[in-house]
């Protein structure tokens, strides 16, 4: 199973041992979105959705999907998370909201998996806070962007 980390020498999954890396700032930026009818979009723009602040839930259900992260993939370490950072954004030519993710921390093991699951989340609840008006609404375009920090040094995501 070679370059797979998360399997042992016989292939069974086990959570690596981080424990003799150095802590290092580790930076992630993750982005998806949700397609949606224009008049969808114009509802959750106007704040006028039946379920509230469709954009300001999903930012913080972003938030704390990064926090919980561990606790959704069997073998993500638990971080001491920094900082979340969950942007939503209306883009017309989707039609829909553009969602980006921000996390850091000092740590063993960087965050790439914590900014996916904030865009996740996010991209979630906006389905959920509108799925009453748009059943059909599409959730795409997860994606790793960069990360900065740790043994393997930075990467950024070539353009689409």
């Amino acid at each position: 199973m070679t370059g797979l980390t998360h399997f042992d020498a016989e292939g069974a999954a086990h959570m690596v041992d981080v424990s003799a890396k150095a802590d290092s700032k580790r930076v992630a930026v993750a982005t998806g979105w949700v397609k949606m009818s224009t008049e969808t979009l114009a509802i959750i723009e106007s704040g006028t959705a039946a379920k509230g602040d469709v954009i300001g839930v999903a930012r913080l259900a972003g938030i704390m999907g990064a926090k919980r992260t561990s606790d959704l993939i069997p073998l993500c370490h638990p971080l001491p998370i920094a900082k979340v950072a969950v942007e939503l954004e209306a883009d017309d030519a989707l039609p829909g909201l553009r969602v980006t993710a921000t996390v850091a921390t000092t740590g063993k093991t960087g965050v790439e998996m914590e900014a996916l699951t904030a865009v996740s989340t996010a991209c979630l609840t906006v389905y959920d806070m509108a799925k009453a008006v748009q059943k059909d609404m599409e959730i795409g375009g997860l994606r790793l962007l960069s990360k900065t920090g740790g043994k393997s040094g930075d990467w950024k995501a070539p353009a689409p």
